[in-house]
C-alpha cells in the first residue's frame, strides 16, 4: 500500500512537545548530539529491554515467571523498575473512541453465560475496554479475562498478581519517569490497512506521548511497515525502530520477509533501527555487519534472549540490546558479564556512556566441554533454519 505524504501540521498539539524532548532519549541511554533525521544514534552500553513490563505471560507455561504479574500493565512496569533495565516495552492499540490503550492480543475474550466470545479492541470504547478484568473501584467486578493460546485453546488469564487493564496515558502518569518506554504500535498481520486509518491511530498516540512524555526517553517501533513509515513523517521527536521476524516468518508483504528488506525500509523511511527476532540473527549473522554499515541500530526480542549465553554472544556479535522476559535475571547477568572499562568513579562512567567508549567484559560466563559443544552446534543450526 503506498502512502501519500501527510504534512506534520495536519497532527493537533504538535506544538506541546517540551523543548528538550528530541534530546530527552540520548541524555543518559545515547550518545549526546545525535542528530535525529540522519543515521541512527550510538548506544554507547548495552540495553536491557523488559518485554510487556516485567516479562510476557505464558499463561500454560510450568515456569511459574511466566505468570508471576499482568503482562502490559502497570504493576509490571513497575515491577520492572525496581531492576536496571532501560526500557519497558509494551504493545499500544487506539479504541474506536480514538483512546490510546495497552494491550497485546488483537481480540479481548471474555466468556458470557457459558459462551465466548472476542472483540477487536477498536471495536470497543474505553469504558467497554477497561470493564475486562479486576477493577480499580473496589468492589467492582469486571468482565472474566480470557485468552487464547498458540495452540487454539481458550484459558483463563489467570496469573499470581493480576493488575487492571490501562491506557498509554495511565503509563506515563504512574510509571518510574526515567524508566524508558519502547511504544510498539501494534496492528493485526492479517489486515490490510489504509492510510486515513492509520493516520488517525497515530496521531492519537502521538497526541498522548507528546503531552505526557516530559522527559522519559521513548522509543517507536512496529511490525506495520506503513506504521513505522508515517510515525517517522508525523515527527522527528523520537526514534522509530522496524520490528522484523529477520525471516524466520514470511508474509504477504515482502518488506517484513527479511532483515536485507528491513534494511531497505530504514534506508528508504529514514528510520533508526530494527528490532529483529534473535533467530532472525543468528541464522544471518552476516546482516549485522551490513546494518552497522548502514548506520542502523540493532535490537532483537525472542525467547534465546531469557538465556545469558545467548545475549552475551549477541554482545560480542555487535547487537546493541535485547528484549526479554526474565528481567531480574538477565539484568544480573549483564551486570555481571559487561561493564565499563576500569572502576572509573561515578562522573567518569557517565561521561565514558556519553561518549561511546569502550566496554569489557567481567566475567566470561562458565562453559562445561559438553555446554560448549552444545552451544557450538546450536548457533549453525539455528542459521539454517
Amino acid at each position: 500500500m503506498a502512502l501519500k505524504a501527510v504534512h506534520v501540521s495536519d497532527v493537533p498539539n504538535l506544538d506541546q512537545v517540551p523543548e528538550n524532548a528530541s534530546m530527552a532519549l540520548y541524555s543518559s541511554r545515547f550518545a549526546q548530539g545525535a542528530e535525529m533525521n540522519r543515521a541512527a544514534p550510538r548506544i554507547p552500553r548495552f540495553l536491557v529491554i523488559g518485554h510487556r513490563g516485567n516479562g510476557m505471560n505464558a499463561l500454560q507455561s510450568s515456569d511459574r515467571r511466566m505468570r508471576a504479574i499482568k503482562e502490559n500493565s502497570i504493576m509490571s512496569f513497575n515491577a520492572a523498575a525496581r531492576f536496571p533495565i532501560d526500557f519497558v516495552e509494551f504493545d499500544v492499540q487506539v479504541t474506536k473512541d480514538d483512546c490510546p490503550v495497552i494491550f497485546h492480543d488483537d481480540f479481548i475474550l471474555s466468556e458470557e453465560n457459558g459462551s465466548v466470545f472476542q472483540r477487536r479492541i477498536n471495536e470497543l470504547s474505553l469504558s467497554e475496554f477497561l470493564n475486562y478484568g479486576p477493577q480499580r473501584e473496589p468492589g467492582k467486578e469486571g468482565k472474566a479475562l480470557l485468552r487464547k493460546t498458540k495452540d487454539g485453546k481458550i484459558v483463563k488469564w489467570d496469573v499470581e498478581n493480576d493488575d487492571p487493564l490501562c491506557t498509554l496515558q495511565e503509563a506515563f502518569e504512574q510509571v518510574d519517569p526515567s524508566l524508558g518506554f519502547n511504544i510498539e504500535l501494534k496492528f493485526d498481520d492479517n489486515i490490510v490497512y489504509q492510510e486515513d486509518y492509520l493516520f488517525r491511530v497515530l496521531q492519537s498516540v502521538l497526541q498522548v506521548v507528546f503531552e505526557c512524555g516530559r522527559d522519559r526517553p521513548i522509543i517507536f517501533s512496529s511490525f506495520q511497515p506503513d506504521a513505522a513509515l508515517l510515525v517517522k513523517k508525523l515527527q522527528n521527536t523520537y526514534p522509530v525502530f522496524f520490528l522484523t521476524n529477520g525471516g524466520t516468518q514470511l508474509y504477504y508483504d515482502v518488506r517484513r520477509n527479511s532483515l536485507e528488506e528491513a534494511i531497505k525500509l530504514c534506508l528508504e523511511g529514514g528510520l533508526h533501527g530494527i528490532v529483529s527476532e534473535v533467530k532472525g540473527v543468528f541464522r544471518n549473522p552476516g546482516a549485522v555487519t551490513k546494518i552497522k554499515e548502514a548506520k542502523l541500530s540493532l535490537l532483537t526480542y525472542g525467547k534465546l534472549n531469557n538465556v545469558p549465553e545467548a545475549v552475551y554472544m549477541q554482545y560480542l556479535m555487535g547487537i546493541e540490546g535485547v528484549i526479554v522476559d526474565f528481567v531480574k535475571e538477565i539484568t544480573e547477568a549483564v551486570s555481571d558479564m559487561i561493564k565499563p572499562l576500569g572502576g572509573a568513579e561515578e562522573d567518569g562512567e557517565k561521561r565514558l556512556l556519553e561518549e561511546g567508549g569502550p566496554m569489557q567484559v567481567k566475567s566470561k560466563p562458565e562453559f562445561s566441554e559438553r555446554e560448549l559443544s552444545f552451544l557450538l552446534k546450536l548457533i549453525p543450526e539455528l542459521i539454517q533454519l
